[in-house]
């Protein structure tokens, strides 16, 4: 299938608003351990290997520091660390993935980036309910590529997060 046909939908299915609002469904595919995770690739500004990164001192374990990025001080969030998927090992595949959320940059440490992939609606599904059990409110959904899944995460309303702290809450 082609990338116009995967593209074109008919008759599409209710999906959230936060599916519907991804016009182009393009998501950069990344790693963290054993799984493989989308984000809206509109989000994101460049991809660069990882590198010397200044540590702030008393920043919670999962902000690795800052880096100068062209004269922006960039905050480096290491998403193992956030997501709690144990330590985080850097090797040559490992890398940052700059984004632009909300006007504000920050960087994303990542196991390595595997492509830039298009989701017609009929690959997207909702967020399986877990109950309280495991917090999925930054999951838009699961996406589904011959055989692999992807986790989709909505990254602005994770870097928006009140335990984040990174970018300003939108106020209604």
């Amino acid at each position: 299938m082609s990338q116009d046909q995967a593209a074109v939908v008919s008759e599409p299915e209710p999906v959230s608003k936060e599916v519907m609002s991804q016009s182009t469904n393009e998501f950069l595919t990344f790693r963290l351990g054993g799984e493989e995770y989308g984000m809206d690739i509109l989000k994101v500004q460049e991809i660069r290997g990882y590198d010397s990164i200044t540590q702030i001192a008393n920043a919670p374990e999962f902000i690795k520091g800052v880096v100068n990025l062209r004269g922006i001080i960039v905050p480096i969030i290491d998403m193992r660390i956030k997501f709690q998927l144990g330590n985080a090992e850097y090797d040559q595949f490992t890398v940052v993935i700059i984004l632009n959320v909300a006007g504000r940059v920050m960087g994303i440490v990542v196991d390595g980036v595997s492509d830039v992939i298009s989701l017609g609606q009929e690959q997207m599904r909702p967020t399986p309910e877990f109950g309280s059990v495991i917090d999925t409110e930054y999951i838009m959904g699961l996406g589904t590529v011959e055989d692999r899944m992807l986790i989709l995460v909505d990254i602005e309303r994770l870097m928006g997060s009140t335990d984040m702290g990174l970018i300003d809450q939108v106020v209604n």
